[in-house]
């Protein structure tokens, strides 16, 4: 269980990237029956840590807090630091994997994980723009430049911008559950199930009117994700022809049909294995994967649990009314 937070900054470090971190992580809660976080930035440095806009921060604590910290979040450097690591950085990053904390960068933070040695052997992304250069200082890594973010283990990498924001919800919703990340996106506006796989950019956007169109059609998907759903039958409610529906539903979504219906059916069994007590079959059955057995091989592909043990950590956590 996550209970302190540590956000690292360095001299240079990106606001908006940092702001992230302390709204994902930093925010009060409680008031939404949402547990709080025990949250800290700290510095290699404590006082005033400049950014790269032109202002500083004040951060009173230093490393020590992060060196038990339960996540230890590594906000986005200069390229001086990516060259030249601050080696007090790199002894917390690598003391956080060996105590099995959670790490997760933010865009260029990436490069701090990586400059601790800690993500040799391993799969990680950072922003499209610097993905040649990580691969290039870092051959050992497996650098993936098309998606929002990784998990290996528990190190999480995520690209550039508002992907960290994604990297941060998919974290939560592992802490959390699904109906408290949901409402905590809520709140923020944004949406809480972009998926790690997602591209991290369309080279041709498609057209609003075009984005509009696919939004019945997946509104029917969730309201009859018990169906046997095929592409030839959502093309024709979209009324399109199946190869363009499936072309501009990759393009707007990020993912296939099939795709991103089997991962809102594990959505909707996560929902009913925290909010019921219907049995797996049961479930399986109002998801649309038809038996207990294909439920639980898609439920552990995605999320690396078991139904059963998922609901033995979440069901009756919190009192949270139903996601909308």
């Amino acid at each position: 269980m996550i209970t302190t937070v540590a956000t690292i900054v360095q001299p240079g470090f990106s606001p908006f990237e940092f702001g992230l971190a302390c709204e994902a992580f930093g925010l009060d809660r409680s008031g939404d029956g949402i547990r709080n976080f025990d949250f800290h930035i700290v510095s290699p440095e404590p006082g005033l840590v400049p950014s790269n806009l032109g202002f500083s921060i004040t951060v009173d604590e230093d490393l020590s807090v992060a060196e038990t910290a339960d996540l230890v979040i590594a906000s986005p450097v200069p390229r001086a630091l990516w060259d030249d690591p601050d080696e007090r950085v790199s002894e917390v990053i690598r003391g956080a994997v060996a105590r099995d904390a959670w790490v997760l960068s933010v865009c260029s933070g990436a490069f701090v994980i990586a400059g601790a040695g800690v993500l040799d052997g391993r799969r990680a992304t950072t922003h499209w723009m610097y993905a040649d250069k990580m691969a290039q200082m870092y051959p050992d890594i497996e650098v993936d430049s098309d998606v929002l973010y990784v998990q290996d283990g528990r190190i999480i990498t995520s690209a550039g911008t508002a992907a960290g924001l994604d990297a941060c919800l998919h974290l939560l919703r592992q802490e959390l559950g699904p109906e408290a990340t949901n409402r905590i996106a809520r709140r923020m506006v944004v949406p809480p199930q972009r998926d790690g796989g997602q591209a991290q950019f369309i080279d041709k956007p498609i057209p609003l009117a075009a984005s509009q169109s696919l939004a019945p059609v997946t509104d029917w998907m969730l309201a009859n994700l018990r169906e046997d759903l095929t592409v030839d039958q959502l093309a024709a409610r979209a009324h399109m022809s199946p190869r363009t529906f499936a072309r501009r539903f990759k393009a707007d979504l990020g993912s296939t049909p099939a795709a991103w219906l089997g991962r809102q059916r594990v959505l909707h069994a996560q929902r009913l294995l925290e909010r019921t007590d219907l049995g797996l079959d049961q479930i399986a059955w109002e998801c649309g994967f038809g038996s207990a057995a294909v439920l639980r091989q898609n439920f552990v592909r995605v999320l690396g649990v078991t139904p059963t043990a998922y609901r033995s950590r979440f069901c009756g956590a919190e009192d949270l009314p139903e996601a909308v």
